[in-house]
């Protein structure tokens, strides 16, 4: 059981990356000696190598601010309560949206998140990310959505006992 809590869901977020200077996202494919090589989340699915001086954002280790208790919450947490209440994509159009607009969004997904150090920038890149693993990698939610309800529905004990092994994991 363990083993699917490895590479189900979010946990694939492990292997997707955002790349200072390069639009999109991609997925890390191998490491190599003059960089990583990554591919591309889009129609075209083209690889790259990434030299070693690149700023590489794994999405696993991005996190949002917040105001409460907790200083911030895993990107992963926030993709899957946006999954929740939107569905399989974000209809906000980026370019036409006011500031007040993408912040209601962000708002009604992560009330508490901190307003001094999120900025307009990053909902953009929360919009843009979610709609972009939603076309071309829906394993990430499929898997998600659908390993927790089995677990949580057929085994509860099951589903307490892999909480605490996802934490020491991370």
């Amino acid at each position: 059981m363990s083993d699917k809590a490895e590479t189900t869901g979010m946990d694939l977020l492990k292997e997707i990356a955002n790349v200072s200077g390069k639009g999109g996202l991609f997925r890390i494919l191998k490491p190599s000696r003059a960089g990583v090589i990554v591919e591309s989340l889009d129609e075209k699915r083209e690889k790259t190598l990434i030299g070693p001086t690149a700023r590489v954002s794994v999405l696993k280790d991005v996190s949002i601010f917040t105001d409460g208790e907790e200083e911030s919450v895993p990107l992963a947490d926030v993709f899957l309560k946006i999954r929740e209440v939107h569905g399989e994509t974000i209809d906000l159009q980026l370019k036409s949206s006011s500031d007040k607009d993408l912040i209601e969004f962000l708002n009604k997904i992560l009330p508490d998140f901190d307003r001094s150090k999120v900025y307009i920038s990053d909902i953009k890149k929360i919009i843009t990310w979610y709609n972009v693993l939603s076309k071309y990698t829906p394993e990430l939610f499929v898997e998600a959505s659908s390993g927790v309800t089995e677990d949580a529905t057929e085994e509860v004990p099951a589903a307490e006992a892999e909480a605490p092994e996802e934490k020491t994991k991370a």
